[in-house]
């Protein structure tokens, strides 16, 4: 009897799997069109990135990077990254622990103003900057009291960065930790562990490929930003440019070889942060996914 009931499901199933596969001239059509897609919007305006920065040949590919403004253009987008994305990081694991464990008044207008950067305009949120911090804003007149500077200055490419970039870890992070639950945490002190010990030894092995996506995406975006940062910079030639700032000053001055040289590090950095976003999701799925499969072939013997 058990045999027979299996057998039926087997051929349900695989009656199933029939009537939703598509016809194989439908399956051509659509593999065709997005193939097509992905031709016209992104390998051939990568084809063209690399193609207009090695018009002039390597050597002066190489010229255009060693430069003293485009070496400036780089460390400082390295800076700031370096700065924007590990407080992120902490930012994004405080936010998704808190509204994710714990009941607190409040809690859904914290969610709503994570949100909030991908709503906002980038060139928004530098304008944001500069009426709170320019030297006719709110906080204006203490900031030159103090002699400090932070509108046209790093500081000021530091927290429009920090600003539109701060949803990323906390977005990919809280959807896991809602199907991740409480149940292990629980488990772990009633056993007798502290909080750190079950954040460090439960909580954060679980979630560790969500906290790496999300650390991919911001430091992508961090690297990439251009709008709000260009309204906080100042455009100081060498001191406030950042690398997408530094190619739009080459594009403008007709300088095409060395704009799409400069512009060519931005579509590396995309193309290796596609790589490690897949990379991600390719551990995550081998993780998750046989184990999933496997689970369904045991009750499928029962």
């Amino acid at each position: 009897m058990a045999a027979d009931l299996t057998v039926r499901a087997a051929g349900t199933v695989a009656g199933r799997g029939r009537t939703a596969s598509e016809p194989a001239l439908v399956r051509r059509i659509l593999i065709s069109g997005a193939l097509v897609f992905l031709g016209l919007f992104l390998f051939v305006p990568l084809t063209a990135v690399f193609a207009q920065a090695f018009e002039k040949g390597l050597v002066a590919y190489l010229q255009a990077i060693r430069e003293p403004e485009a070496w400036s253009s780089i460390r400082l987008t390295l800076v700031t990254a370096a700065i924007a994305v590990p407080l992120n990081l902490v930012f994004g694991i405080a936010a998704s622990w808190a509204i994710t464990k714990f009941r607190f008044p409040g809690k859904s207008l914290l969610i709503t103003l994570i949100d909030l950067p991908f709503a906002v305009s980038p060139v928004i949120s530098g304008m944001v900057f500069i009426l709170l911090f320019g030297s006719g804003g709110v906080f204006g007149p203490w900031v030159e009291a103090h002699h400090l500077k932070i509108v046209f200055a790093v500081p000021g490419i530091i927290l429009a960065t920090l600003f539109v970039t701060f949803p990323f870890v906390a977005r990919e992070l809280i959807p896991v930790m809602q199907a991740q639950g409480t149940e292990e945490e629980e488990a772990a002190i009633v056993l007798g562990a502290t909080g750190w010990q079950t954040f460090r030894r439960v909580t954060l092995p679980n979630v560790r490929w969500g906290l790496l996506y999300g650390v991919v995406l911001c430091n992508a975006r961090a690297m990439g930003e251009f709008g709000a940062v260009s309204v906080v910079s100042g455009h100081i030639r060498g001191l406030t440019n950042t690398m997408t700032l530094h190619v739009e000053i080459l594009y403008n001055e007709y300088n095409f070889a060395a704009s799409f040289a400069v512009a060519s590090l931005l579509t590396l950095l995309a193309l290796a942060t596609l790589i490690a976003k897949s990379g991600l999701e390719r551990k995550a799925w081998q993780q998750s996914g046989p184990g999933s499969d496997e689970g369904g072939e045991t009750i499928d013997e029962h």
